[in-house]
C-alpha cells in the first residue's frame, strides 16, 4: 500500500535531576558536596532512507517517546544519558508543524533533529561557594520537547509522465525501465505513483515517475489527481502523453484539459519544460492526431508506440537532455542568488521583558523560563538561587520599577513563586 501522508507525535526524554549529596569518608575531613549531574534526555531525529518508498509504517506507530535521563548519583556520579531515537523516512519527505515547514529530507542518511532532549540538572557540587560551602540545592532536569508533526511525501524523480487515463503512460514506463506497473484496457489501472530508472547510456540514466491518470476536476479532488499531483511538483521535466486512439478534436480537448488541471493545482507546473508526445502510433488514426497536435504546438511533438518501440528512444533522449539543461539552470540560479549556506551573524543579547498580569508579574525570557523549570522553587535555596539569576539578567530591576514588592507573585513560563 502506498501512503504519502502521516502525522506523528515526537516526545523527547526529560533530563535527569541533579543530586544533593555529601562526601562522608573516613580520614577526609570536610568532604563537601558531592552530588552528581543528571543525564541528558534522549532526542528524536528523522533520517533519510533510500530503501523506503512510503510512509506506511506510520499508520501503525505514530507516537515516539525517547527515554529520560537518569538522575545523578553520589560521589559526583553522572546520571546515564537517555538513548536517542532515529526514525527512518523515505527520501522526499517534508515535515510540517502546523503550516510551518520544519525539514525537507532529500538525501540518504540526512539526519534532522525534531525533538531535543532535556538537559540534566546540575548536582549540588556546582553550587558550592566560599559563603555557602554546603549547598542543599540541586537542579531538576529540563523537560524534553514534544512536537506534533505532519509528514508529507513528494517522490524525488527527474521526469514525470502526465496524461489522461488509458493514454499509455504505464506501457511507456514499462517499455523504458524495469518497472512493472499494472497495464489493462480500462481506466485507472494505475492507483499509485510508479517509479522506474531509465537507462540512456552506461553512466547516464534518470528516474521517471508515472502518476494516475488525470480527469477533468482532478485538481479539485475528482479521480485520483489531487492525491498524487504533488509527486510531480519536484520533477524537472514533464512528459505530456496524449492518446493517439482519439479523434483529433478529442485529443486537442484532452490536451487542454490536462493543462487546465496542472494550472489549477500549481501554476508553476506549466513553467517546467514539457515534452508533448502522442502515443499508439501503431494505429492508423494516430497520424491524424499527431498532425493536429503539431499545428497547435510550436515545439517538436514526438510520435511514439510503446508496443513497437517506435520513437521511444528519441523521446527518452530528449527528456534526458531537458533534465540536464534544467539541472544546469538550477545550479546557475543558486550560484547567482547566493543560495550557499552562510554563517549566521552572532545573536544579540537576549531580551528580558516584564509585564503586569493582574496582581502578578510576568517575566518573558527563553533562558529564564528554561531555568525556572529546572529550579526547585519550593525550597528557600532554590528561590534564592533563582532570585540571583533574576538580578543578573536585569529582570529584577525592571520588576521593581513596575512596583514589585515582597509577597507579590512572579510568573516565569509555567512556574510561579512568591517574591520575598
Amino acid at each position: 500500500m502506498f501512503v504519502d501522508e502521516a502525522r506523528i507525535v515526537a516526545r523527547a526524554g526529560n533530563g535527569g535531576n541533579g543530586m544533593v549529596a555529601f562526601r562522608r569518608e573516613k580520614y577526609v575531613p570536610r568532604g563537601g558536596p558531592a552530588g552528581g549531574d543528571g543525564g541528558r534526555g534522549g532526542s528524536i531525529y528523522v533520517q533519510g532512507d533510500a530503501q523506503r518508498t512510503t510512509l506506511l509504517d506510520f499508520r501503525h506507530k505514530r507516537r515516539f517517546e525517547a527515554p529520560n535521563g537518569a538522575p545523578g548519583g553520589s560521589d559526583n556520579c553522572h546520571g546515564k544519558d537517555g538513548d536517542d531515537i532515529v526514525i527512518p523516512v523515505p527520501l522526499g519527505t517534508l515535515l510540517y508543524e502546523g503550516d510551518q515547514p520544519v525539514a525537507d529530507v532529500r538525501e540518504d542518511g540526512m539526519r534532522v533533529l525534531i525533538a531535543r532532549g532535556g538537559r540534566g540538572g546540575l548536582g549540588n557540587a556546582h553550587f558550592a561557594t566560599s559563603v555557602n560551602q554546603t549547598p542543599r540545592f540541586a537542579q531538576n532536569g529540563e523537560p524534553g520537547e514534544e512536537r506534533t508533526l505532519d509528514l508529507q511525501l513528494k517522490l524525488l524523480a527527474d521526469a514525470g509522465i502526465v496524461g489522461a487515463p488509458n493514454a499509455g503512460k504505464s506501457t511507456l514506463l514499462a517499455s523504458v525501465s524495469a518497472a512493472r506497473p499494472k497495464i489493462a484496457d480500462y481506466p485507472f489501472t494505475t492507483l499509485e505513483p510508479q517509479l522506474g530508472v531509465v537507462p540512456i547510456d552506461i553512466d547516464a540514466n534518470f528516474v521517471l515517475v508515472d502518476v494516475p491518470g488525470l480527469i477533468e476536476g482532478a485538481s479539485a479532488g475528482a479521480g485520483l489527481g489531487d492525491t498524487f499531483l504533488r509527486h510531480i511538483e519536484r520533477t524537472l521535466v514533464l512528459i505530456h502523453l496524449i492518446d493517439g486512439a482519439l479523434t483529433p478534436p478529442e485529443a486537442l480537448a484532452q490536451k487542454r484539459m490536462i493543462e487546465d488541471e496542472l494550472r489549477a493545482w500549481n501554476p508553476a507546473l506549466l513553467k517546467k519544460k514539457r515534452i508533448i508526445a502522442v502515443s499508439k502510433m501503431d494505429l492508423p488514426s494516430a497520424a491524424n492526431v499527431l498532425a493536429a497536435i503539431e499545428e497547435t504546438v510550436g515545439d517538436k511533438v514526438f510520435g511514439i508506440s510503446a508496443a513497437t518501440g517506435h520513437g521511444v528512444k528519441a523521446l527518452m533522449a530528449a527528456a534526458y537532455d531537458a533534465i540536464r539543461a534544467a539541472r544546469a539552470a538550477d545550479a546557475a540560479a543558486q550560484a547567482q542568488t547566493g543560495a550557499v549556506l552562510r554563517p549566521k551573524p552572532a545573536p544579540g543579547r537576549r531580551r528580558v521583558e516584564v509585564s503586569k498580569e493582574g496582581a502578578a508579574f510576568r517575566v518573558s525570557s527563553a533562558g529564564l523560563e528554561r531555568l525556572a523549570t529546572m529550579t526547585d522553587l519550593e525550597s528557600d535555596e532554590g528561590r534564592a538561587f533563582f532570585a540571583r539569576a533574576l538580578a543578573r539578567s536585569g529582570a529584577l530591576r525592571k520588576l521593581q520599577r513596575l512596583g514589585l514588592r515582597a509577597g507579590d507573585k512572579v510568573r516565569v513560563g509555567t512556574a510561579e513563586f512568591v517574591y520575598s
